[in-house]
């Protein structure tokens, strides 16, 4: 907790630095066109409802990590865009022409889903999801809610099979996509389960590079997935209450909670908040890849910049 505490200062909001490539800064990472390839900073910013919060501390190290984790187990059901990383919360990628949507397969109903389904929408998806489901209820199996992807500041928007296919993404590309995602999906639940977790939903992200389709972007962080803790699961569900959530999720709900969901100015993360979310996340990468945390303190940017000098992506 102190040691939390005291890198809340240190938490990288943002890394501009000129001699890599072209920039283009996300939501959390600013990326670096350099020929064939992107150098993918990952910050420790937080953004929910399309909106940047604030800084948490060691996020960038522990979603970097996380990924790291999973792009490696998963090597065996689809390519990835890895190529190394110079840094604990830097790596460098393949460029691909990535795919114009997101695929969000979901294996209970929470989250944006439910708050749309409680409101009675249903079937934005070009599919009807069943009547009198209750929150956090488990699918009988996985579904697949496709979104676009917005610039930066807008929102993603449900998008059916049929609208992708016409127009968007060809037909045999965009079910090799969605089989992969399957795949990724039960493995990741698989393993997760050993280690006294959910994996609840996540969303994928993919595209090509010289025609083949590979993984890009992230794959299991607690940005891109919800993670509950599983021996709670049944307990909570009958109770009508909330899960024990380790993952982004938990900064939402304290959103919804101050009555922000998107629209205005969003409430200000207190010290307290950022350093409960920081400690959810170590927790989280410590019960994923069954290793310590090892966080790296200090000026963040400056060992961001020595370590690309190092590598010679930065002169």
């Amino acid at each position: 907790m102190n040691q939390t505490k005291e890198q809340l200062k240190y938490a990288l909001e943002n890394y501009d630095q000129t001699g890599i490539g072209e920039l283009y800064r996300g939501k959390v990472r600013n990326n670096y066109s350099l020929d064939d390839k992107i150098v993918m900073v990952t910050t420790d910013r937080i953004s929910a409802f399309d909106k940047v919060l604030g800084t948490i501390p060691y996020k960038g190290q522990i979603l970097t990590q996380i990924a790291r984790f999973w792009f490696d187990r998963t090597e065996d059901i689809i390519q990835n865009h890895i190529i190394s990383y110079p840094d604990p919360q830097v790596l460098v990628a393949k460029k691909a022409k990535t795919l114009p949507i997101e695929i969000i397969i979901r294996g209970y109903i929470t989250g944006s889903l439910w708050r749309e389904y409680s409101r009675g929408i249903n079937g934005q998806y070009g599919f009807m999801i069943a009547d009198n489901l209750n929150e956090n209820q488990k699918f009988d199996q996985a579904i697949v809610t496709p979104s676009t992807k917005a610039e930066y500041g807008l929102h993603d928007e449900p998008i059916s099979r049929e609208k992708i296919i016409s127009g968007l993404v060809e037909e045999s590309l965009y079910d090799k996509a969605v089989e992969c995602a399957l795949q990724l999906f039960q493995n990741g639940q698989e393993w997760a389960k050993t280690r006294g977790l959910i994996l609840v939903d996540t969303k994928y992200e993919f595209g090509t590079v010289d025609g083949e389709l590979i993984l890009v972007d992230e794959i299991h962080t607690p940005d891109s997935s919800r993670y509950w803790v599983a021996s709670e699961y049944e307990d909570r569900f009958s109770r009508g209450v909330g899960q024990n959530m380790l993952d982004k999720e938990n900064i939402r709900q304290w959103l919804l909670d101050r009555g922000f969901s998107g629209d205005g100015i969003p409430p200000e993360l207190t010290d307290e908040v950022r350093i409960s979310l920081a400690e959810q996340y170590i927790e989280l990468f410590e019960l994923l890849t069954d290793k310590k945390f090892i966080p790296q303190n200090g000026q963040v940017a400056d060992r961001i910049t020595h370590n690309l000098k190092k590598t010679g992506y930065l002169k």
